[in-house]
């Protein structure tokens, strides 16, 4: 009988100290006036803070095991566990003035996220596919909640019923594929898995079967094309401290997702070759559709979905490789495209104040006059997005698109290359807007101190990872090594 320690539960510290901090924010504010939900802010950033420091405090240089293999703790996983505690705490910080007037300042949205952070952190972590499971169903609930949190909003509740039917469409169809590889291989552990196909003992036809189900399941959950039709709805109908999470956090859970189940688990032989193949028509499609569709977009929540579909193209260019190199820029690429959503809702949510959404592409106009500094700030973020350098979304970009020339796709490099051109137009387009059009809105932009300085790092960050995309580069190419 094996001997159970508390240190066997060291590498799952920081998820076990997350849920002990939500139960106790859910109890603490029961107690809370309305007048007095500040305290629920505070508390909900120091556990996000604390989580973050038991991440680095406790990080490894190995791989390490615990829960009988089913949770394991790596590089890859401690970098992506720290990037998802700093979006949300990001997330929050920037939602806080607009919660109240909309009556969503409740304890609900702050344990919804925490929840959702939860769920994200175990996904990263998973070793077992019922983990993994957990985990996506962990997040999706929360998000599913935080889309219908506002409750007199029919595009709220429209967009939560949406985005709740195709989410559990796709939830099955991933849980059926995993069942595929489980009559497959006879294990759900995935080192076992990796181990019993490399080793023959996997009945081939079953496991294909499952490895279908699995790459649609996994392409809703990034949002690719065809499995994109929840994404601009979606982003479009929820309100926006709901949609910066969405469309930031979840990609880097989503990036961990897709290596531990199709990388680690499946990335065998021919199983590679399969998936691989299956990843160039997702790519391609995404990057056309999602670059041109977004150009006859006027809401600019929907420009940044179909926006966010083209990226996952990106994304997609980098795991296709199957090369160290590749899941290093497309690690590089995940952590690099959170960073530019997180600025860019920021933004929407700046500019929005009691009654007004600032959403719409007009409402942008004329911003320079109105605040060049903040209009700067956009600029910056608009030119990472669009791979313009001197950001870091160009590098991300070059990245990428070295790792999938290095294996010979040429022409998916060229097609990448033209549509990221396409692209330009639309995010240029607010440039123009903002500097070449007058403003039509004259309401002074007066965010609090933490805002303002919190929104000003952010758009300083794309700058200063683009003139320097070495260090960050060469931490994402570590974290793989060494997890793989």
């Amino acid at each position: 009988m094996t001997e159970f320690s508390l240190l066997d539960l060291a590498p799952a510290a920081a998820e076990i100290f997350l849920l002990a901090a939500v139960c106790a924010i859910l109890v603490v504010d029961l107690f809370l006036r309305d007048d007095q939900r500040f305290a629920t802010y505070l508390l909900t950033q120091a556990s996000l803070v604390t989580a973050a420091l038991v991440i680095g405090l406790s990080a490894v240089e190995d791989v390490v095991y615990a829960f009988n293999g089913m949770f394991v703790d790596d590089p890859m996983a401690d970098v992506l566990k720290i990037a998802v505690c700093i979006a949300v705490a990001t997330m929050l910080a920037y939602s806080r003035e607009y919660l109240g007037p909309r009556g969503m300042n409740r304890g609900e949205f702050f344990v919804l996220a925490l929840f959702a952070t939860l769920g994200m952190m175990v996904m990263i972590s998973a070793n077992h596919f019922l983990v993994l499971y957990l985990g996506l169903e962990l997040l999706s609930l929360s998000l599913y909640a935080m889309v219908a949190l506002a409750r007199d909003s029919a595009r709220s509740t429209e967009a939560a019923m949406k985005y709740f039917v195709l989410g559990a469409l796709a939830s099955g169809l991933l849980l059926y594929g995993m069942s595929m590889i489980y009559g497959a291989t006879g294990s759900l552990e995935v080192t076992e898995v990796a181990g019993r196909i490399y080793e023959g003992e996997a009945l081939p036809t079953i496991l294909l079967f499952g490895l279908v189900f699995i790459v649609a399941g996994v392409a809703f959950k990034l949002g690719a094309v065809p499995f994109h039709m929840w994404v601009p709805d979606v982003y479009h109908g929820a309100p926006t401290a709901a949609t910066l999470l969405i469309g930031t956090a979840p990609k880097l859970a989503a990036f961990a997702f897709v290596m531990r189940l199709l990388v680690e688990a499946l990335g065998i032989g021919r199983l590679l070759a399969e998936w691989q193949q299956m990843f160039v028509l997702l790519a391609a499609a995404s990057l056309l559709l999602g670059n041109v569709v977004a150009i006859a977009q006027t809401n600019l929540k929907r420009m940044l979905a179909y926006s966010t579909i083209s990226h996952m193209g990106f994304l997609l260019l980098g795991l296709l490789a199957g090369t160290m190199q590749g899941f290093g820029a497309a690690m590089f690429y995940v952590i690099v495209y959170a960073l530019m959503g997180l600025g860019a809702f920021g933004m929407i949510l700046l500019l929005s104040r009691a009654g007004f959404e600032a959403e719409e592409l007009e409402d942008f106009r004329g911003l320079n006059q109105r605040s060049p500094w903040y209009a700067f700030m956009m600029l910056l973020l608009m030119f990472s997005m669009a791979g313009i350098p001197p950001t870091v979304g160009f590098w991300a970009k070059l990245f990428v698109l070295q790792a999938a020339l290095s294996v010979g796709h040429l022409w998916l490099v060229v097609f990448a290359v033209l549509t990221s051109l396409v692209g330009a137009y639309y995010y240029l387009r607010v440039v123009r807007l903002m500097y070449f059009e007058d403003a039509v809105e004259t309401a002074p932009i007066a965010p609090r101190a933490d805002m303002r300085a919190l929104l000003s790092v952010n758009g300083l960050a794309v700058l200063v990872f683009g003139l320097m995309p070495g260090a960050l580069l060469a931490l994402c190419e570590r974290a793989i090594q060494l997890s793989l």
